[in-house]
């Protein structure tokens, strides 16, 4: 016999790729991967382990992916809500982060945000935010996995004086943690609105030298685009493709305003989307035509945006309205089924992220980032397809476990590397700074 680190026998496991749901079978986890998937009355026979974990009444699906977050504004949820994008921005959040955004607001936030979506069973971030190197540090002291943005604006902030000077200090965080197993980069150029031609045009230099995705705002509002077609004379997509930005590399977050022909554009290019339902509801940005760039064969994945746009780092909420908006959208109820949404929130943001090959899907040789979902409530009974139940019934409180690369970070709904009463009593700590001193 063969022996494991812990073996998982879940009621029903849903692997993604293929789309399936297994009965009676059983995950066999070696250090931080798994080893094997097969039927549990053959695990039992062929692998040994002092780690048997019986989840009766589970799912067992791989941990979701949050393809856009800016995790560190979780220290902002609910400081300026029922506001329109802009407003939003440059009234409020842009004026908050100038007085208090500085390495320990954002370590506190990120690292506030990274145990709810464990919690919620977000085992994966796509960040974008100041100070990067900050959010690095929480990553890694929350037993999370991320994709480090190294953001770049051209106002100076608190963080760099210019849009040179925010490159050179994210490509000097990833040379400093380009070795942490848990961590990916990407650049992230906050939106066409706020990068010019010469700092798109040098991302996308060193983009292509160091092999690294770009991760940027695009077609979030109309006053975006039409902003664009007064200063560029050309929508922002038509001025990305100019400047040699579409293509595999890049995750377009947003992406809500768009012509038939931009759709087809995205497609013909590799372009990846990160949607963001709830960001765009709450901002009234709009509604997204996910059903439309799924079926021109763009991949799309999902995002929670942050906690100050969204108030929730909830994926579970976000498959679900992803599914349910396309279908209004489109005007079909086949639109987006729940195995697709499903997909949107673990392998196809994991193929966005160029992580497919080790995270997204539940198979030998790849990372043990899973999640296990309680389906025995009554708001979950009865269920008759799991996928359907896991998309449009479940919620982030039916998550009971949490493994990234092999590590129990959630164990019975309950954090097992993180002290809530303590990062609660962070977070009141920032709420009475930052209401004393106005936003």
């Amino acid at each position: 016999m063969k022996t494991a680190d812990a073996i998982l026998y879940p009621r029903w496991l849903v692997p993604v790729e293929p789309m399936q749901v297994l009965e009676d079978h059983a995950v066999v986890v070696a250090g931080a991967r798994i080893e094997d998937v097969l039927p549990a009355s053959e695990a039992r026979v062929r692998y040994r382990s002092d780690h048997h974990i019986e989840l009766a009444d589970h799912a067992l699906i791989p941990g979701l992916i949050n393809l856009h977050t800016h995790a560190a504004m979780s220290l902002m949820r609910g400081l300026a809500d029922d506001q329109p994008l802009m407003q939003w921005l440059t009234q409020h959040i842009w004026p908050a982060e100038a007085k208090h955004v500085a390495p320990q607001f954002v370590y506190d936030g990120t690292l506030l945000a990274c145990a709810e979506m464990l919690r919620g069973g977000v085992t994966c971030m796509n960040d974008m935010y100041f100070f990067p190197e900050a959010a690095a540090r929480a990553v890694l002291a929350s037993g999370m996995r991320a994709s480090i943005g190294m953001i770049a604006i051209e106002f100076a902030s608190n963080y760099a004086a210019d849009a040179e000077d925010y490159l050179h200090k994210g490509m000097a965080t990833r040379d400093e943690y380009r070795s942490e197993q848990m961590l990916s980069f990407c650049f992230a150029p906050h939106a066409p609105y706020t990068i010019s031609d010469g700092t798109f045009e040098r991302i996308v230099t060193y983009a292509e030298q160091l092999d690294l995705p770009i991760h940027t705002h695009l077609h979030e509002t109309h006053d975006e685009i039409r902003q664009s077609i007064e200063q560029h004379h050309m929508r922002p997509i038509a001025r990305l493709k100019n400047l040699g930005l579409l293509g595999p590399s890049l995750i377009a977050v947003h992406a809500v305003h768009l012509e038939a022909t931009e759709i087809e554009l995205l497609q013909s290019h590799g372009v990846h989307i990160a949607h963001c339902p709830s960001s765009n509801l709450k901002l009234a940005s709009g509604f997204a035509p996910v059903a439309a760039l799924a079926q021109a064969g763009v991949n799309v994945g999902i995002g929670t945006d942050s906690a100050a746009s969204n108030n929730r780092l909830d994926m579970f909420e976000e498959m679900r309205l992803s599914a349910l908006l396309a279908k209004a959208v489109s005007g079909s109820a086949e639109a987006i089924p729940a195995e697709e949404a499903l997909r949107m929130a673990t392998l196809n943001a994991a193929r966005a992220l160029r992580l497919d090959d080790t995270i997204g899907s539940i198979a030998p040789g790849k990372c043990a980032d899973l999640v296990a979902v309680n389906l025995a409530h009554v708001e979950t009974s009865p269920c008759y397809d799991v996928v359907s139940q896991l998309v449009y019934a479940v919620g982030r409180e039916h998550v009971s476990h949490v493994w990234v690369r092999g590590e129990a970070c959630v164990t019975e709904g309950k954090l097992t590397q993180l002290d809530p009463n303590e990062l609660r009593a962070m977070a009141a700590r920032w709420a009475e700074r930052i209401g004393k001193q106005g936003n």
